[in-house]
Parts: C-alpha cells; structure tokens; sequence
C-alpha cells in the first residue's frame, strides 16, 4: 500500500478533557504516546488522528474559526485515506515513527462544546486511535504512509484461551490456534489478539472488558473453563459482562455436539453481546472447540455485520432450503 499523506498539524494537551495545542513538533516515545501530552500512557489510546478533511467540513457546518487540536486530536493528516484504516493497520510518520491503530471512533461521556454547536463530533465517530510502536520525532509537514493495511471492513476477532495450564507453560495450547485458524478462514477475520488466562474470573472479566469496551472489536471468543469443575468459571465471567444474552448460539452448540456425544449437556457455556461486542464461550479441549465453532459459523458473519450496523433485515444475506 503506497498512500501517502502530510501532517497539517501536531497537538498536545498537559490535561485531559482540554483542547490541545498546535506545536511544530512532537516526540513520539515508544509504549507511551507523544512526550507531554495528558493521553499518554502504557494503554492503547495513545494517540488520537484526525482527517483535515473531516475538520474543513465542520468549518462548512459554521464553525470557520476551528483550529487544530479542538478535538483534542493529536496528528491531522491531509490527503491520507484515515478512513479506510483497520484495527491492526501500521502507519509511519515521518521517517522514524510507527504507530499501530487499536481502537476506531470512541464513546463520549459528555457532549463537549463542539456538539452543543452544531449537534455534531467528529472525533467520536472519525477518530482514529493508535499505539506507538517505534518512537521518534515528527514534525509538521512531515509525510505519513500506510506500512500495513488491515481493511476497515474485516471482521475484528479476539481469542482468549482460558487454561490453568496452558497459562503456567504446563500444556500447549491448541485450541486457541485451531479456532483462530477458523475464524481467518470461514469469515475472512483479522486476529487483533490472542492471550491466553488463567481460571481466574476476576482475570478474564478484566480482559472481556478491555476489548469489548470501545476496542471496536468485533468477536470475542472465549476457549475454556466451561464445564463443571471447579476452576471453570467462565460461563459466570461471561454472564457478569454482557448486556443481551445470545441463546440460540449456545443452544445450536449443544445440539451439534450432543449429536455425537452424551457429555455436551455438561456444557455451561454462555454467549452475548457487550456494546457492538458479541462474545462467544467455547469447551476447552480442541476438538469440542472446533466442533461448537463449526455449528455457529453459518451465522456468524451475518449477526457480526448486523452488530455493525451493515444490515438491517434479519433474513438478508443467508441461504435458504427449499421447503
């Protein structure tokens, strides 16, 4: 991908909630953001971008007084397809700073001054959000060029492996690639992440949070602890988290493996959706993860672009038996 654009400006703020300051140039720090800005931090939002286009159309809507750093942006870049830009994409600024995109667009708590005016924000819907990976200094006018390109419209998947084992270095984990290597496969998706936790609910409550929470995560699947032993607590870690429950996921899983095993009734695997998260629960062995996997898959994609927003109708898109 050779697209390259030019940095219009650099901002930074030495408080959060205030807008930023224009400045000719900015220290990148690896793991931590831009030197002096209030957002930095070892987190994933280190650093926030803006189109110049997009803030050229807010000065049309009738605020032609708008400068850089009003959205609290860090980096406006012209002439540079920011939209087209997906979780996982690597960009470089300048000649020495990369900058990995972690998160699209956010929530705002509160409606800031820009949107009293115009009824309208463009950070939260056109933001883009990134961690810096290589550090440097940029300045102004500096170019900006894609390095990877994961496409806007991929499917975002997370795999957590829950395993008391595998976490300790005890086992291999299998499952986790096996279900990984499925999702690449049958929808297309990007794995944004793999981690692998131990049986601990606080530990993977923590980590379903992180990424369903404004990550722009499309699937989160969780492989393990679902059955009736007692370090299995993921079907309660799950329940805890999400905020509509998905049924006839779990359901249409227990019935393909009930049909070639008595011992899938002892599944307690609960799924659902968090935000426009859906987060699924999987056994832990390889081939019941596969297998529960495989039955959802002709689904799948479709209630993923409906968490999106892409489609409307629940019938579109899927194929139909004859009667």
């Amino acid at each position: 991908m050779q697209a390259k654009g030019v940095i219009e400006a650099l901002c930074l703020s030495e408080r959060k909630g205030t807008k930023k300051t224009p400045q000719p140039t900015a220290r990148f720090i690896a793991g931590h953001g831009i030197e002096g800005d209030a957002h930095a931090g070892p987190w994933h939002r280190q650093v926030s971008l803006l189109a110049a286009e997009d803030i050229e159309q807010m000065r049309q809507r009738g605020l032609p007084d708008l400068e850089p750093g009003d959205f609290a942006e860090n980096v406006v870049v012209s002439g540079f397809p920011l939209a087209s830009l997906g979780l996982g994409s690597r960009l470089r600024l300048g000649s020495e700073v990369e900058l990995k995109v972690t998160q699209l667009g956010k929530f705002c708590h509160h409606r800031c001054v820009i949107y009293q005016q115009t009824g309208d924000c463009i950070m939260p819907r056109l933001g883009v959000f990134a961690r810096v990976v290589s550090g440097g200094t940029v300045a102004v006018g500096d170019s900006v060029q894609i390095l990877e390109l994961i496409p806007r419209e991929r499917i975002q998947a997370v795999v957590l492996t829950i395993s008391d084992r595998c976490s300790r270095g005890e086992a291999t984990d299998t499952s986790g690639p096996a279900v990984r290597r499925l999702l690449e496969q049958h929808l297309g998706a990007h794995i944004y992440a793999a981690r692998i936790l131990p049986d601990e609910r606080k530990e993977i409550v923590r980590w379903l949070k992180h990424y369903s929470n404004g990550h722009s995560i499309d699937l989160v699947v969780a492989v393990g602890g679902t059955g009736f032993a007692e370090r299995d607590v993921t079907p309660e870690a799950v329940a805890s988290v999400i905020e509509r429950p998905t049924p006839g996921l779990d359901e249409a899983m227990r019935w393909a493996s009930l049909q070639k095993t008595p011992l899938a009734m002892l599944s307690r695997a609960v799924s659902g959706i968090r935000g426009r998260t859906l987060i699924v629960s999987l056994p832990g062995s390889e081939r019941g993860a596969t297998e529960n996997l495989e039955a959802i898959l002709p689904a799948l994609g479709h209630g993923l672009r409906q968490l999106r927003g892409e489609i409307a109708d629940c019938g579109h898109g899927l194929s139909r038996q004859p009667a």
